[in-house]
């Protein structure tokens, strides 16, 4: 192959040095996973497109080149580049070896799922313990968990990479927040104010970082433009999938948010068969556009034949391609919180009884968390009895909290607390 190629893709060869362009902005969430460049480990990274995962490799990058690695050391290739279509893994590594360095290589392949067998490549160089540090990323959560389920078993560490949480969508905009203080109370009304309005920006655009960075007029283009992408690169060709199919699916999920749902249903609703709704549903969980969640049990077979809920990857995503009415904001809300909890790890179901448990957390011990979102201060009673309900079926549960818009209080053992402020300091 030509090593013209290679250079293209990595700058540092030239100018010693990361373009400021490539690195974008801190994310102090993600340290670990820039810090698993010093183990031997293979760095697997998965998210949805354009959450960030390119930048973050980027940012290892400038870590390596700040720590003394000299630039023909690292290596960077991102395999959408359809100059490199024709090109093996073999092609690349031997290349970049042969032209540039037989030392110590850390080598970085973004969107490696586009090359075939490429688990077994990796396998075998980490096997025969070359030279290399690899960090691979993907945009798909099941494909790169059924491969190197198999293959990679022990030879890896894996970081999930999601839109900005709120948290981190404040530090964009430079708004600094004292969590301390919050976490116990102290906090200036002007400050609250502020965390409030900037809440409202952030479910209205969501947290796709480059959306941020964009001037508001653009920002529902952009987004349209992500949902294109998704759908065509990374669902409709990569499954072979059809595309009106897949965008009226996609559509339909994105206007039923935080509700249940079951695969009859939906066939009902759109005319599609059973099988055809389940394969493409579990292609767009691959792809992080939706995650779906289950009802809460002890029988695994309850838990899997009742309806499941649906959520979307990102609430600025959904809104910018879906029908958004005013009482779409408190699912919107949910939709934000569900994606917190995943954003901890937290193992999550929904309950539902005579009342309903929007979010059932089992916590590492096995004690259980149960959490209902009302996006309101004027609390429906029914919030309350539910939890209640809940806890008196399961009594590991530790704990019942009611995450509302502005209201905080401590009532029958029921945590009330602001969504804001939930998000901020992360209590769970």
């Amino acid at each position: 192959m030509e090593f013209t190629k290679l250079a293209e893709w990595n700058p540092w060869w030239e100018h010693g040095r990361v373009p400021d362009s490539l690195k974008g902005r801190e994310r102090p969430d993600y340290g670990p996973l820039l810090d698993s460049i010093r183990l031997r480990e293979i760095t697997i990274i998965t998210g949805v497109r354009r959450s960030g995962k390119s930048t973050l490799m980027y940012q290892m990058i400038d870590g390596l080149l700040g720590k003394g690695v000299k630039p023909h050391q690292i290596l960077f290739v991102n395999f959408e580049d359809n100059k490199l279509a024709e090109d093996s893994l073999d092609d690349i590594y031997l290349c970049y070896r042969e032209t540039l360095n037989n030392d110590k290589a850390y080598i970085f392949f973004d969107e490696i799922h586009r090359k075939k067998e490429w688990e077994a490549w990796i396998r075998k160089k980490y096997d025969l313990q070359t030279q290399d540090k690899f960090v691979i990323s993907g945009s798909s959560a099941y494909l790169l968990k059924k491969e190197y389920s198999t293959l990679l078993t022990g030879r890896n560490v894996t970081f999930e990479v999601f839109p900005l949480s709120f948290s981190e969508f404040m530090s964009f905009q430079n708004v600094g927040i004292d969590r301390e203080k919050i976490k116990i109370g102290i906090s200036l009304e002007k400050t609250r104010i502020e965390i409030v309005k900037r809440f409202k920006n952030y479910v209205e655009q969501g947290g796709f970082p480059q959306v941020l960075l964009t001037e508001k007029g653009y920002t529902r283009k952009i987004l349209e433009q992500y949902f294109d992408d998704i759908l065509y690169k990374d669902v409709i060709d990569r499954f072979n999938l059809n595309a009106q199919k897949t965008k009226e699916l996609a559509l339909f999920f994105a206007t039923t948010v935080a509700h249940q749902f079951s695969l009859r249903t939906i066939r009902n609703a759109l005319g599609l068969s059973y099988d055809t709704t389940k394969d493409y549903l579990s292609a767009f969980k691959e792809v992080y556009l939706v995650f779906t969640l289950d009802h809460f049990s002890y029988s695994f077979k309850e838990q899997k034949t009742l309806p499941q809920k649906i959520y979307f990857i990102d609430t600025g995503l959904r809104s910018a391609v879906s029908f958004t009415f005013s009482k779409d904001e408190g699912k919107l809300v949910e939709n934000i919180v569900f994606l917190e909890l995943r954003r901890q790890g937290k193992e999550i179901y929904y309950w539902k009884n005579k009342g309903e448990v929007d979010f059932v957390v089992k916590q590492k011990n096995n004690s259980l968390s149960a959490i209902n979102v009302s996006y309101t201060d004027d609390i429906d009673e029914r919030e309350m009895k539910s939890l209640i309900e809940f806890k008196e079926n399961f009594k590991k549960t530790k704990e019942l909290i009611i995450i509302t818009k502005s209201l905080e209080k401590t009532e029958k053992g029921i945590r009330f607390i602001p969504v804001w402020k939930w998000l901020l300091v992360r209590r769970l």
